[in-house]
């Protein structure tokens, strides 16, 4: 069995805007940062046989945090992005409706095999996230893995770990800096822990 520790990125000013990300990149803001220190310091004097993190600029500033306290390198890995958001990526939440009206219906209504103009459907990021994770999983058969990822990667597994269809109503948040843990054995996932932040009841 593989045992993975998910983490969701620092929070990044784009977050703090409400201004979509996907695969463009936002730095983490002071309470990212903070979120960041944090994460580091609660897994300061936990054993990971492997540290790996999206290329995305704010996995990877909060990766590189943790990496600091823990001495461990960072394992790239690309195929830990967010969703490619196409047209929407860079415009505020609020404005997609106005900008975009006819994608933004499409993208609301959930289909699955929805591309947004320039980006990726919603199957086509949980096909690669979950082909991604389960081959790390592989390489690392009963160790314990750390990893830096996004909200949606993050979505994805939950979904496909507990059968839920793409379409269905999504009664849970991926929140910034939430410590995530699956476990991996003969091709199936378990749930282990969702959503925990314990790590920022000193901090908040």
């Amino acid at each position: 069995m593989t045992q993975m520790v998910l983490v969701r990125h620092g929070e990044t000013f784009w977050n703090s805007e409400g201004r979509i990300q996907g695969h463009f990149e936002s730095s983490l803001n002071e309470t990212g940062l903070a979120q960041a220190q944090a994460l580091a310091q609660r897994f300061k004097s936990q054993e990971f046989a492997a540290l790996y993190s999206s290329d995305l600029s704010r996995a990877y500033e909060t990766a590189g945090t943790i990496s600091e306290k823990k001495g461990l390198p960072i394992l790239v890995e690309p195929c830990l992005r967010e969703r490619h958001l196409g047209i929407f990526q860079g415009v505020l939440k609020r404005e997609l409706k106005r900008k975009f009206p006819e994608a933004f219906r499409s993208y609301k209504a959930n289909d699955a095999n929805y591309v947004i103009p320039e980006g990726e459907s919603i199957k086509q990021l949980s096909e690669r996230s979950i082909k991604c994770l389960e081959n790390i999983a592989q390489k690392h058969l009963g160790k314990r893995i750390l990893v830096v990822t996004h909200g949606g990667v993050l979505r994805h597994l939950f979904l496909h770990t507990l059968g839920i269809p793409f379409d269905a109503e999504h009664r849970f948040f991926s929140l910034n800096s939430s410590v995530n843990v699956f476990s991996y054995q003969d091709q199936n996932w378990r749930l282990e822990v969702w959503g925990d932040l314990s790590h920022l009841r000193a901090k908040y």
